[in-house]
């Protein structure tokens, strides 16, 4: 890495840490950012990030590439939203949206382009049910491309492959993939 590339890499660490406090973010100790990721908190929301996280959002930050930066939001509902994030994660180019809730555990990778959301994104189209809780649990691993939807459960040191979408829980120790996403060997 040469100087110039050192010095960004340092302005836009320092730009993120400022971002995440302007928007009331609680980033834990030693977060890393290679490139700007968004935050966006609206009010009677939290999201908490733990120790230790890492957010690529630089196109040539993940050698398999990354087609958009990482973002963080909370979104307005009566459920006043929550995201919170444990120790050690690492994400590329992963977008996590809630109204409701969404909670990940220790230890989680998310492949570049990753998605997880706890709604169907238009809470007033009569189609669309109310939003549900997320949880990803400790040690999973979101491969590149994947797709969590709303009211799934992914048990622990479980491996989602490439691609995949999330519409049902997945029980732990586990690997699942497809579209929808089934389990297809135990760990």
């Amino acid at each position: 890495m040469n100087i110039v590339s050192r010095r960004l890499y340092f302005f836009l660490g320092k730009l993120n840490y400022i971002s995440a406090f302007w928007w009331g973010i609680k980033l834990g100790k030693y977060a890393r950012f290679d490139g700007k990721c968004y935050f966006e908190r609206f009010p009677q929301t939290k999201i908490i990030i733990g120790d230790n996280c890492e957010f690529r959002s630089r196109k040539n930050s993940n050698l398999i590439g990354i087609n958009r930066p990482c973002s963080l939001s909370t979104l307005p509902s009566k459920y006043q939203a929550s995201i919170e994030i444990g120790n050690n994660c690492g994400f590329s180019g992963t977008v996590i949206g809630a109204f409701k809730s969404i909670m990940i555990g220790d230890n989680v990778k998310c492949g570049a382009n990753t998605l997880i959301t706890d709604s169907d994104w238009h809470l007033d189209d009569i189609r669309s049910n109310s939003p549900s809780e997320v949880v990803i649990e400790d040690n999973v691993w979101l491969g590149e491309g994947v797709k969590v939807l709303k009211g799934v459960t992914i048990g622990e040191n479980s491996l989602i492959g490439a691609g995949s979408i999330v519409t049902k829980s997945i029980s732990a120790n586990v690997i699942a993939v497809g579209n929808p996403c089934k389990v297809v060997r135990k760990l």
